[in-house]
């Protein structure tokens, strides 16, 4: 029996004391229905024995579990009406209006902006640079750009030029400075710097100014580095756009026209465009990796609690990853050794340095099915390009069976409604309405799940993360695309597929989220572009093997820079229509 609208406003009524109107009331029964629909798939006999994931440690994920996935779970796909979430509330939109503006590459960048994060770091040690001088440019490069691009929420001037200052001072005196002195760095608007505000993207935190620092960004600022601002994000990091309603649309600098990936957009665009040379991003169901792929950018989720998560605003406790977004492999390094605290003695630096020079003879695994079902021909193309240098590299390549990629997201929809309903209710009940609308109906479905059904959905991840430990026994890393497409345009509400329609969010989280479910670090590296979009390529490693999965990214960018794949422009021919 479907979900009734009236069911759901009483529910509202009584849960939150929220008169919502009958319009809410049908879409939220609705998204509660398909995705109750989808849930009832579940095969729960082969659940026994599984206990929840709630203190999930990938740590301990070793063995298979009692049941195996690919049976638990044998119709796991989503309903032909969207997983429950993702389907947005209109069709159309901006669109029509922008798609024909022309791509025209990154905004140039000859100067300072030009360096990596490594490479300007020299610089500043070696004298040849004042920090002085690096953030001023960055300051200048946000003043020309940031006004199209809308990377950033709150720019933080007089901060930056203080940390430049005195990273200046210090290299004057002698002192050490720190890994990154006075370098130009963002943050994203849910993680706190104290006495600057931290909006989440949000009405409701507009004027909320923390009073301590988050762990990674203390990290940061007592490596020397210089903050220019907190970036633009998804109304509380709930979405894969930046498509934001209170704070402004964040657009992607390679085409106006397209989204810049989220939630962690204006991350993604403050290090593309020069604007800083690393920045913090989040990611609960890859919304560092996502922005990456859409801006061109190497961006790494680290093994789920190996980054503190102190001082971040929570979307979903137990998938919440804080994560580095930067312009290379050896940068992000430089970025992990900075936030784990642990200096020189991590060795990532040292790992991406040597899968630089010497190739890594990895075993590489593909798994079966989540490369060519429902990608975007040009995506393929260039993971293929990819496999095949890695094969020229010596690395073995060979296929492994994973449980098909709708039980992975599934799960990841289950404990992020659940979580998000949770730490949000007490809004819910008396601030709904300044909720963004999209935000806003994922919050009210989240309200009305199950306790029963996220609790399905704690079983379904334990399962699952063994099922993927059993499946890279042997393999060091596996290798899928990113995002299924190139990044999509602004009011693009549909992907249209051989085998029925797919709503853009789906599209988005489908082959990021399942490495959240798992908790294993992924990492999404550029491989290409499509029509003068980036495109790109997923490298998942074994739980706290960073080392690893960098020493072998840093060989394949080499190899991509070597032998770059043809811009594979099919366009006309097979590009999602986005104005269906």
């Amino acid at each position: 029996m479907p979900v009734r609208p009236e069911t759901v406003r009483q529910m509202f009524r009584d849960l939150l004391d929220d008169e919502c109107d009958a319009k809410t009331a049908r879409e939220t029964a609705r998204r509660l229905d398909t995705l109750l629909g989808w849930l009832r798939s579940l095969d729960e006999d082969r659940l026994q024995g599984l206990e929840p994931a709630a203190t999930f440690d990938p740590a301990a994920v070793t063995a298979p579990g009692p049941a195996d996935p690919c049976e638990v779970w044998p119709q796991a796909r989503p309903p032909a009406g969207g997983s429950g979430y993702g389907l947005p509330p209109r069709r159309g939109g901006e669109t029509a209006a922008r798609r024909d503006l022309p791509p025209r590459g990154l905004p140039p960048a000859d100067g300072l902006e030009a360096l990596s994060l490594v490479g300007v770091a020299e610089r500043i040690m070696t004298g040849q640079v004042s920090p002085v001088e690096v953030v001023e440019r960055a300051l200048a490069r946000i003043e020309e750009l940031d006004g199209e691009l809308g990377a950033f929420i709150t720019v933080t001037a007089d901060v930056a030029r203080e940390a430049a200052r005195r990273a200046e001072r210090r290299l004057l005196a002698g002192e050490p400075p720190g890994r990154l002195p006075g370098i130009p760095v963002a943050v994203k608007d849910i993680i706190d710097v104290a006495g600057i505000r931290t909006t989440c993207g949000s009405r409701i935190l507009a004027d909320h100014v923390p009073s301590a620092h988050a762990e990674v960004a203390s990290r940061l600022l007592e490596a020397g580095a210089a903050l220019v601002g907190k970036t633009n994000t998804h109304e509380f990091a709930f979405g894969p756009t930046t498509v934001n309603p209170h704070w402004g649309t964040c657009r992607n600098p390679w085409n106006p026209a397209c989204i810049a990936g989220g939630s962690s957009g204006g991350s993604a665009v403050a290090v593309a465009t020069g604007m800083a040379y690393l920045a913090l991003g989040t990611d609960t169901a890859g919304s560092v990796r996502i922005p990456a792929a859409c801006c061109g950018l190497v961006g790494l989720k680290p093994t789920y609690g190996s980054l503190g998560r102190q001082g971040i605003f929570p979307l979903s406790w137990s998938l919440d990853h804080p994560g580095p977004l930067a312009r290379s492999v050896e940068d992000v390094a430089l970025a992990m050794e900075v936030l784990v605290g642990e200096g020189e003695g991590s060795g990532y630096l040292k790992a991406a340095r040597q899968g630089a020079q010497e190739a890594p003879r990895a075993v590489v695994g593909v798994p079966a099915g989540w490369t060519e079902d429902r990608v975007w021909p040009p995506v393929a193309g260039a993971v293929r390009h990819a496999l095949t240098l890695l094969e020229a590299m010596g690395a073995d390549v060979r296929e492994v069976l994973l449980p098909p990629v709708a039980a992975f997201v599934l799960a990841n929809r289950l404990l992020v409604l659940a979580e998000a309903a949770a730490v949000h209710r007490p809004w819910m009940r008396r601030r709904a309405e300044e909720y963004g609308a999209d935000v806003r109906v994922r919050l009210q479905l989240g309200q009305a799940l199950p306790a029963v059904d996220y609790l399905s959905g704690q079983r379904l991840r334990r399962a699952l993360a063994h099922a993927v430990a059993r499946a890279m026994a042997g393999i060091d890393i596996m290798v899928t695309p990113t995002l299924p497409v190139p990044a999509p345009y602004l009011g693009q509400d549909w992907l249209q597929w051989p085998d029925g329609e797919e709503t853009v969010p789906d599209a988005l989280v489908r082959l990021t989220a399942p490495f959240n479910v798992t908790g294993q670090p992924a990492l999404s590296l550029p491989c290409g572009t499509s029509g003068g979009r980036p495109l790109g390529l997923q490298l998942i490693g074994h739980a706290f093997q960073e080392g690893s999965l960098l020493r072998v990214a840093a060989a394949l960018e080499g190899a991509l820079r070597r032998r770059p794949v043809p811009d594979l422009d099919e366009e006309r021919r097979c590009a999602p229509d986005p104005a269906s």
